[in-house]
């Protein structure tokens, strides 16, 4: 995993004050990092400076490549800051073509204002990035894409990238839900230390692969009782329940069965009951619960053990979750926001529109996870957002194809079945998230296709 941070200007002083390196040191660093990322085939560079440094940081990649390739220099805004006017100086001596006016290259590149975008743009870069989003060619942005502020947030447009080349650490914003369709790939760079060097502690951070950690079985001498016995209380809408344990099954769990008032019908493989076996090891609950139970009922499930549960779905709308909060310890949450929203206001921390919440995931994520820093919250989203004791895991592999009924149960079932293995609660839901998106990355149909019998048999495959 990657240490993510909300600014990164204290660490840019950093390299200032401790190591002796100088902005302009610096600024050709990030300007290389640029120039790596361009196509090799690229024949003709269109680079659209701003007034400040982001603007530098193009300017300065104009100069290093000009002779090598046909380079255009835009500046709407003219050169404002210091580094900008030098950076120009340098730039017009080597003979970059200065121009009036956009036209349409092999590459664009966006240094109009990174990430420290902080009002709304005005009318000439809204156009300007309208102008450039509906260009052909190869999309570049310099540190972060232009309109996404500090917060991650769109407010009028946002310059449409293929790949996000940011300066020195990974930012919080470009990680927002918003930004997801504008990033396009991202790839930090160094500034002239290394990465351990220019980054310091941090309580955020962005998974990676590697930090999947799959239930691969080591050893021969071994039986089902070896890997855990989930319940899956199935409700009202019994699918979800069912869905939810066949998850689980395909995901290493050696038993998995399917509670209900009264025994039904399951496929093969799983089992039924009226009561949690004696022999559990986790439960998942909530999945197409409805009013199938009340809360004394409830109550069998969620308190009176001390077995590891996963909550989903209704559950996030019936009040002895409030109980269960107080009371219990080995808990994993898996809302969308709808459900975020009621929880909030569950728990008295928050009565918010889902959109509030969309806008503003980081800020209530951590909310929550001040009041319960031992609960560990997974906010489902373009972008997966896991919480645990204070640090946030940013899960950015999912992709539109999850966005079908029923894929929440899988993501449940998974977690589920890690946590009946004695996985860490963190653990579970960081290597569950990753499966999930990972699956589902794999396939190869239509983005509209894709159903809970395909993700399971995708996550098989991992």
């Amino acid at each position: 995993m990657k240490c993510v941070y909300k600014e990164v200007s204290s660490l840019d002083k950093k390299c200032y004050d401790s190591y002796h390196l100088s902005e302009d040191l610096l600024m050709e660093h990030a300007a290389l990092g640029l120039k790596n990322a361009l196509p090799k085939n690229a024949k003709s560079i269109l680079i659209v400076a701003g007034p400040g440094n982001n603007g530098a940081d193009g300017i300065a990649l104009s100069r290093m490549i000009v002779g090598d390739v046909k380079v255009s220099l835009y500046l709407p805004y003219g050169a404002k800051s210091e580094m900008a006017k030098l950076q120009l100086k340098r730039a017009e001596r080597v003979g970059v073509d200065i121009i009036d006016t956009l036209h349409v290259a092999d590459v664009t590149v966006d240094a109009l204002f990174g990430s420290g975008l902080s009002k709304p743009l005005d009318e000439k870069a809204i156009e300007i990035i309208q102008e450039l989003n509906n260009s052909t060619g190869y999309k570049i942005a310099c540190d972060m894409p232009t309109g996404i502020d500090m917060e991650g947030k769109i407010k009028e447009v946002a310059f449409s990238a293929d790949i996000t080349i940011t300066m020195g650490a990974l930012k919080e914003a470009l990680c927002s839900d918003d930004a997801k369709d504008f990033t396009g790939k991202i790839k930090c760079v160094d500034l002239g230390v290394s990465h351990k060097l220019y980054e310091e502690d941090c309580k955020t951070y962005l998974l990676e692969k590697k930090d999947m950690k799959l239930p691969h079985r080591k050893f021969k001498n071994c039986h089902k009782g070896n890997f855990g016995h989930l319940s899956v209380v199935a409700g009202k809408k019994q699918g979800a329940g069912v869905i939810t344990a066949k998850a689980a099954y395909a995901f290493g769990a050696g038993l998995v069965t399917v509670i209900e008032n009264e025994p039904y019908t399951v496929p093969y493989e799983l089992m039924s009951s009226t009561t949690l076996p004696h022999n559990n090891t986790a439960v998942c609950i909530g999945m197409g619960l409805g009013n199938q139970f009340d809360d004394d009922c409830l109550s069998k499930f969620l308190l009176r053990h001390d077995l590891p549960i996963l909550i989903d779905a209704d559950l996030f709308y019936r009040d002895i979750l409030v109980e269960v909060l107080d009371k219990k310890n080995n808990l994993v949450f898996t809302p969308h926001p709808k459900e975020f929203a009621s929880l909030l206001k569950m728990t008295n921390l928050a009565e918010v529109s889902v959109q509030e919440i969309q806008e503003n995931r980081f800020k209530y994520i951590r909310l929550f996870n001040k009041k319960y820093p031992k609960v560990v919250l997974v906010l489902k989203g373009a972008n997966t957002l896991i919480a645990y004791e204070g640090k946030v895991y940013i899960q950015r592999f999912g992709s539109n194809v999850l966005s079908k009924g029923g894929s929440g149960d899988v993501l449940g079932g998974l977690i589920g079945a890690l946590l009946a293995q004695n996985y860490e609660p963190l653990e579970a839901a960081i290597t569950g998230t990753l499966a999930h998106a990972f699956s589902a990355k794999s396939f190869k149909k239509n983005s509209y296709a894709l159903t809970p019998e395909e993700l399971i048999e995708g996550v098989k495959c991992l």
